[in-house]
């Protein structure tokens, strides 16, 4: 189960795969924390963007980001941009000033419907939405967000959501917090949809010790995994380690790519995940604002998850100001930046039997963002 069914961690509906899932459907990789707080109160309602900015070295005051970022999941978030509008207000972000979130014209945020026709709500993907869409926008302020909606959690659908929303205008990032346990037959059919000149793609590690996801795990993807992050009250960066639950290992499937090639003593013939990381552990977890109920649920929660770090290093990217040809290419030059000071260097912990070692680990990757040098 994500995250191992610990004490005072929810585990969504939308984030449980089932054996008859595999192959067919994806799911969401994030986790509530039970805090039973439902108005944003800072210190017991999770970090606040300006705490996870100023941890990564992300200058949020000069609203760093442009271009656009398209974050993809499925159904349909009825109060996508009212919830938008109001975690943007709480935290003195920009809002989008229309009424109308499907309007091509919006400056801040958009709703896409993939097909072309609203899909089906689903609250559970709702709260994975809220996560995305808030989070991306934290880190980029300056940055459109697209919410690309797929008809449904079935692969075919995403995956039209993410060709959909790798050519919307100005997308320099496509964020996906899904993920589905890995089969050969998608990277054959479904890895090319991971390409489109100017774009990079980030994927979602997993919620489960040792979890491969796809398209995380894609050769044109960014694998991010999870840390456990220790920040003092105003957000500076004290410790980090291994999230104990994030998805992380060698595919058993996809071959390895050239910019792993300096780690082949360590993993072998086939990709490996994960790639950088940032913050999923919902014990340090993030504030997120949804309003449209679910299970008893509605307003602030806790999240954590790969499903949160996902659209946190998207926004970092896209606030680095770098525009990169390819997720391939952001790849390579970070990896060439291996054990720098442009990485917070993460050496305890461990998840799924893989333990953090540095310049490069399993878990975390190269570690988490230090500040916008390195194209992050």
């Amino acid at each position: 189960m994500p995250g191992g069914g610990a004490p005072g961690i929810i585990v969504p509906e939308s984030s449980i795969e089932r054996a008859n899932d595999i192959g067919v459907r994806v799911h969401t990789n994030f986790l509530i924390k039970d805090s039973g707080v439902r108005s944003f109160q800072s210190g017991n309602q999770g970090l606040t963007p300006l705490e996870v900015a100023n941890a990564y070295g992300v200058p949020i005051a000069n609203n760093p980001g442009a271009g656009a970022i398209a974050i993809v999941d499925a159904y349909n978030y009825p109060t996508a941009l009212a919830d938008f509008n109001s975690f943007s207000n709480t935290f003195s972000l920009p809002a989008e000033s229309s009424n109308n979130a499907l309007s091509s014209s919006n400056q801040v945020f958009q709703v896409v419907y993939a097909r072309g026709t609203q899909p089906t709500s689903d609250g559970s993907w709702s709260q994975e939405m809220a996560i995305d869409i808030e989070w991306a926008h934290a880190m980029a302020p300056g940055a459109k967000v697209y919410l690309v909606e797929a008809g449904s959690s079935a692969i075919p659908d995403i995956m039209t959501a993410v060709a959909v929303a790798k050519t919307l205008p100005g997308v320099r990032e496509v964020s996906t917090s899904f993920g589905a346990s890995e089969t050969g037959c998608e990277y054959v059919q479904y890895d090319s949809t991971f390409v489109q000149p100017g774009v990079v793609f980030f994927g979602a590690a997993g919620d489960s010790p040792g979890q491969r996801n796809f398209p995380a795990l894609s050769m044109n993807a960014v694998a991010v995994g999870g840390t456990t992050l220790n920040v003092s009250p105003i957000g500076t960066y004290l410790s980090e380690s291994v999230w104990n639950s994030t998805g992380c290992g060698p595919s058993v499937f996809e071959p390895r790519p050239i910019f792993q090639d300096v780690y082949y003593s360590t993993i072998g013939l086939y990709r490996a995940g994960c790639d950088i990381a940032a913050d999923a552990d919902p014990n340090s977890g993030v504030g997120v604002y949804d309003s449209y109920p679910y299970q008893g649920q509605s307003g602030w929660f806790v999240a954590g998850g790969t499903s949160v770090a996902c659209p946190i290093i998207a926004g970092i990217t896209n606030s680095s100001g770098v525009a990169f040809s390819s997720s391939q290419a952001f790849n390579k030059l970070t990896y060439s930046l291996a054990g720098t000071q442009y990485f917070h260097a993460i050496t305890s912990g461990s998840s799924g039997g893989y333990n953090a070692a540095t310049p490069w680990c399993f878990p975390t990757g190269l570690g988490s963002p230090n500040g916008l040098q390195a194209g992050l």
